[in-house]
């Protein structure tokens, strides 16, 4: 044990004992004392599960969790108790990692767009393997980090299916000039890193991306370098992900990577999984604290109808396509409401969800959201002024 994470820092449950479970006793807690307050559960036991199921699947890859990802202290322990890495943004995400006692050799200086004061912030903390992707990017490391290890960041993808968040990485044709410049001013690469965004991995745009790694690798040793670690980023589903099954992908990464860097090459191989690591471990729950009911027009028809805004005390952002059900199960008896959700009073702008087909619901009730673990914890201490909701870690007696 690394002593990272220990008993204190979640509510130990018996094997079986299931989040619907914690969330109706700590319910019954909250209306003793009329707290409304919306929370979390997390299942610990479940991020342990999905790093055994990474590590058996992808034995050649280590990954590097993504702290913008889900920056909350137990995440971080638990993660940094299994041995992970971490890939960090900006300067408060290292010292997050770093305040529980994770070694700079253990992080990541991933953002391809960096503060000189982040940087010279990274330089003094010890954390050195960076990335960059363009001359002014080299320079300002060159100046404020010369002890840096560097990867060169490529395009991961230029086909028109490429995700939107493809917007950062050299081209092939511009590696050449960047890695002799990167000579020129004495900064050390050490690899190749792209990132294929973190809602998706498609197999042809990943293979595409490793053979260009490889041609990169290759001008990268021509030029003197020593070339020995391959960023392959995330983009790699959770496994309650429909769209494509971690076991597919896995199998796909590791066919490639056997092609274009087969084991024994000298090569070391890291990820950057967010959303599989964390999104099924977190549960919300947020009451509703005010409706309204008005008239409204439904499309494709001359009519007007009744439809329901159900105001909750939230201040997360809530995904798209997470799924909404309810510790008690509505009565068939009683119709469904179109029902439109925002978001606390005095934000206007926070229009959740509409055209939601939800049962009679009364100001009080409960709303619980499943899958809430990726991009729903805020790095600051409040978002537009709401204190952020308490997290209860759970984990069973066997995960532990």
């Amino acid at each position: 044990m690394n002593q990272y994470l220990n008993e204190s820092n979640f509510m130990m449950v018996e094997e079986g004992f299931t989040t619907r479970d914690l969330l109706e006793n700590l319910l019954v807690e909250l209306c003793q004392v009329s707290d409304q307050q919306a929370f979390f559960v997390a299942d610990l036991g479940d991020v342990v599960k999905k790093h055994l199921h990474f590590l058996k699947a992808l034995p050649r890859v280590k990954p590097y969790f993504p702290v913008k990802c889900n920056g909350s202290e137990g995440v971080i322990r638990l993660l940094a108790e299994l041995g992970t890495g971490f890939a960090c943004t900006n300067k408060a995400e290292i010292a997050r990692v770093q305040s529980i006692g994770v070694p700079a050799e253990k992080i990541f200086y991933s953002s391809p767009c960096k503060q000189v004061a982040h940087i010279k912030y990274a330089a003094s903390h010890g954390v050195q393997l960076m990335t960059f992707d363009n001359e002014v990017e080299l320079s300002k490391v060159a100046r404020s980090h010369p002890r840096a290890r560097m990867l060169l960041g490529i395009a991961a993808d230029s086909s028109p299916s490429a995700h939107p968040s493809m917007t950062f990485g050299a081209t092939l044709k511009s590696c050449q000039h960047l890695l002799e410049t990167a000579k020129e001013q004495a900064v050390e690469v050490v690899g190749i890193s792209f990132h294929l965004g973190s809602c998706g991995l498609e197999p042809q745009a990943f293979a595409q991306s490793v053979a260009a790694a490889q041609m990169a690798f290759e001008m990268g040793t021509e030029l003197g370098y020593r070339m020995h670690l391959l960023d392959i980023g995330g983009g790699i589903p959770s496994t309650e992900d429909t769209r494509a099954q971690f076991e597919e992908i896995a199998a796909v990464i590791n066919s490639t990577l056997d092609l274009y860097f087969p084991d024994g090459c000298g090569v070391e191989i890291i990820a950057r999984p967010g959303r599989y690591y964390v999104n099924s471990a977190f549960t919300f729950a947020a009451s509703i604290t005010a409706m309204e009911e008005g008239p409204t027009e439904q499309p494709g028809s001359d009519g007007r109808a009744e439809a329901r805004q159900v105001t909750g005390h939230w201040c997360i952002l809530i995904p798209c396509g997470c799924s909404i059900f309810f510790l008690q199960k509505p009565c068939p008896d009683h119709p469904s409401h179109s029902s439109s959700l925002w978001g606390p009073p005095g934000h206007a702008e926070d229009r959740i969800a509409d055209g939601l087909e939800l049962p009679e619901l009364q100001v009080g009730d409960w709303l619980i959201f499943k899958d809430m673990g990726a991009y729903t914890i805020a790095t600051s201490p409040s978002l537009g002024g709401c204190p952020q909701p308490q997290i209860t870690y759970a984990m069973s007696r066997v995960a532990w």
